[in-house]
């Protein structure tokens, strides 16, 4: 059995030299890695809703508009539908790259003095 001070026991002096992970959410550099993410997230994500929206409003109450042809059998409605998907990997990769580029080394750089690595 362990007889010595809680705070002489081994591992109790790295969770003292280590900030908690609350002490880290409350940083500001967590809160600068939490507002580069929202401040690119957020309005994609409500412009990338509203376009499909868009989209679906416009199948079920324009559909002259929607049946429109472009070009042969090609109508807007199947132009608009592939531009969904379209959009969607648009959206994936220019993530991809904000977050390899502003996210990522915030995120690496909290989690190496979470550990003590820095």
């Amino acid at each position: 059995m362990d007889t010595a001070p809680a705070s002489d026991r081994p591992g109790d002096q790295r969770q003292k030299d280590h900030p908690s992970y609350t002490e880290v959410q409350t940083s500001a550099e967590f809160g600068e890695l939490r507002g580069a993410h929202r401040s690119f997230a957020f309005p994609l994500t409500v412009a990338f809703i509203s376009w499909y929206l868009l989209y679906v409003l416009l199948s079920n109450y324009a559909g002259g508009f929607m049946g429109t042809k472009v070009v042969g059998n090609i109508n807007v409605a199947l132009v608009f539908g592939l531009a969904q998907f379209l959009t969607t990997f648009l959206i994936a990769w220019w993530y991809s790259r904000h977050a390899a580029a502003k996210l990522d080394p915030r995120a690496e750089a909290i989690k190496a003095r979470l550990e003590g690595e820095a």
